[in-house]
């Protein structure tokens, strides 16, 4: 096989190689960890704005039963003195009982609008077990989704090692130079470094070769510079007409 033919063996390699290498990064499940992991982000507003919500309320609960606990010992100290027997004044015992009723009042007032909050607070944990569903949600998502991401890129990284071991075969026989000229020519057209002559169609671009270069090409001396596809720049290695 001659060191031309023994190129297209290479690119056939790298062709594999480069599919190889996109299919790794494109894996369909590097998508849905991108997504989940927007998500997460999207509801990191609402969970805090929530939370926040939350606090504010649970604070208002927390002082209202502290000004209720309060009310409660205030009318438990004045009823324990109205019957303690040591107020023996009729107008000052009326005067205690009004002050009762005026505290038990105010204690109900308080409690009622506890009960208010804590419904309030109530309605705010159901917003929140929600948004903290669907972050968990998210998280099992990205977590599966990764581990798929593990076990394919293990599969592909194999295939991808064998196909750099069978590169580096094939390129044993090839001149230096010719292989480095390869090696530019496939890193500069980010496609084929070199490319089958059919006919007169550049097989790499599919763009037709005009006549009069065909004919050079094919009938060039052996040992003569290699050709170029004016369009992709793979080299040309001819096939039969």
């Amino acid at each position: 096989m001659s060191s031309l033919e023994q190129l297209l063996v290479v690119q056939d390699h790298d062709t594999t190689l480069d599919q190889l290498r996109h299919r790794r990064t494109t894996l369909p499940e590097r998508e849905v960890v991108a997504r989940a992991e927007a998500r997460l982000r999207e509801l990191e507003g609402p969970i805090t704005e929530t939370r926040a919500r939350r606090d504010v309320v649970h604070r208002d609960v927390k002082r209202l039963e502290d000004e209720a606990s309060a009310a409660s010992a205030k009318a438990k100290d004045v009823d324990a003195a109205m019957y303690s027997g040591t107020i023996t004044s009729a107008k000052e015992l009326q005067a205690m009982q009004t002050d009762l009723e005026q505290i038990r009042a105010h204690q109900r007032t308080l409690e009622d609008r506890e009960l208010e909050f804590m419904e309030q607070q109530e309605l705010i944990d159901g917003e929140l077990g929600v948004l903290d569903r669907e972050v968990v949600a998210a998280g099992a998502e990205i977590a599966a989704a990764r581990k798929v991401i593990v076990e394919q890129e293990a599969v592909i990284d194999a295939e991808i090692a064998a196909e750099i071991s069978a590169r580096a075969e094939s390129a044993v026989d090839i001149p230096a130079e010719l292989l480095a000229l390869y090696e530019r020519c496939h890193a500069q057209n980010r496609g084929p470094g070199a490319a089958r002559l059919l006919g007169n169609t550049c097989q790499g671009c599919r763009l037709t070769i005009p006549a009069t270069e065909v004919d050079r090409i094919r009938h060039a001396a052996e040992g003569a510079p290699v050709s170029h596809c004016d369009n992709c720049g793979a080299i040309l290695v001819p096939g039969r007409p």
